[in-house]
């Protein structure tokens, strides 16, 4: 089994999947795991972008590692506590990874900063975009080490001490241009794919759809109440309490809370509904589940095929900055809530529309308004600068009742 107990090492490992990354389309940024001895686990690439087709908004090399770790614990395979692992990453962690790592309770060393989604964006090691239960165990697992050099890229040593199993504490300077550099180099073009999707006025309405077309055979494959449910754009209603109910009860049964998110598209069709799946992995919530099924169901309808059927996939089931997501529990301040804030914004990945600024509506809250906009104003600056995320409660007081 390979070993690295020199932090430039792992660095370097991170590293090399970042490359293969940026070979691969997507963003530049690799992560590996690491056990109390330094042997490791696994390493991976960043997995957003697959075959030059969007393919999972949450597929980054951190949240892989996690659900890989949780998948083959629960295989039999005897792996040491997440306490007891480091995840290397070629890139200070987003709000989506940072809340994973955190619900999970793994440790981290971060090579290159990131100051537009990092969880230390200002390089503070305060992490004050985190709610404020979750400030200090940040500064308990994350390693920012230093940089040895005379360049820019050179700092002193930040957060938490690194595991004891590391012999080298530091990077060179050249390893973290080189995974600053790798996703500088793949942000602009893939962010362009993401975005590439079409305007709002030359969407289709799938409910038009005769039954047996492959797109709607896909759709009640994904989710069986797929069309079944119809309200106005942007307007759920007490309509959609029975499909909400129905995901929340599979939930419970499924290892969570009780929690459900819904996708409605352009035209108020329910497109899915989806619990979460927290018995297999604690970081499966229904909403990373929602966005990652609708994303890969794209991407298995257009891989391999010609233009027309790309682009009727695309008039059809559009990119979902034009539909709403509806979650039956709204966000807490919990780490597995922040991962969700940040899955979201990783699922728009530019500015929301401006003709559909509720994109992400909630039906039962868990924080009073005021707590819930000053988390969101306080996550890094793509969340709240570029997105905008802003979950707001549903109006229809009937659906609230139906799931209080």
């Amino acid at each position: 089994m390979k070993k690295a107990v020199d932090i430039q090492a792992a660095v370097a490992i991170a590293a090399g999947e970042a490359i293969a990354a940026r070979g691969n389309g997507t963003f530049g940024i690799g992560a590996v795991m690491l056990d109390q001895h330094g042997n490791v686990l696994r390493a991976m690439p960043n997995g957003v972008v697959r075959d030059g087709l969007p393919y999972d908004p949450t597929g980054h090399a951190e949240r892989q590692l996690i659900d890989w770790y949780f998948s083959e614990r629960a295989g039999g395979r005897a792996l040491p506590p997440p306490q007891e692992i480091t995840i290397v990453t070629s890139l200070d962690p987003c709000a989506m990874c940072t809340g994973a790592i955190l619900s999970a309770g793994f440790r981290v060393v971060v090579a290159a900063p990131d100051t537009e989604a990092g969880a230390n964006h200002d390089g503070r090691c305060g992490f004050g975009g985190l709610p404020e239960g979750l400030r200090a165990q940040a500064a308990a697992a994350f390693s920012y080490p230093a940089v040895l050099g005379g360049s820019a890229y050179a700092r002193v040593a930040g957060g938490a001490p690194p595991a004891s199993f590391f012999i080298g504490k530091t990077i060179s300077e050249q390893s973290q241009a080189l995974c600053a550099l790798l996703c500088e180099a793949s942000a602009a073009r893939v962010q362009a794919l993401l975005n590439s999707d079409l305007a709002r006025d030359e969407l289709k309405d799938p409910a038009t759809l005769p039954a047996g077309h492959p797109l709607r055979r896909a759709l009640r494959r994904a989710c069986a109440g797929a069309l079944d449910v119809r309200c106005a754009p942007a307007r759920p209603d007490a309509g959609l309490a029975p499909v909400l109910r129905q995901a929340m009860e599979l939930d419970r049964r499924q290892g969570g809370e009780g929690d459900a998110v819904a996708l409605l598209d352009a035209f108020g069709n329910l497109l899915l509904c989806v619990p979460g799946r927290r018995g297999e992995s604690g970081i499966r919530t229904a909403f990373m589940e929602c966005t990652r099924l609708y994303a890969q169901l794209r991407h298995r309808l257009m891989h391999g095929a010609d233009a027309r059927v790309q682009r009727e996939v695309r008039e059809y089931l559009a990119h979902p900055k034009h539909g709403t997501f509806v979650f039956a529990r709204g966000p807490g301040r919990t780490a597995d809530s922040y991962m969700d804030l940040g899955a979201y914004g990783s699922t728009m990945e530019g500015p929301l529309p401006a003709e559909n600024p509720a994109q992400f509506q909630y039906v039962l809250p868990r924080l009073e308004a005021g707590e819930l906009d000053a988390l969101c104003a306080a996550l890094p600056p793509l969340y709240r600068k570029v997105i905008g995320v802003r979950p707001g409660q549903v109006a229809d007081r009937d659906l609230v009742a139906a799931l209080s």
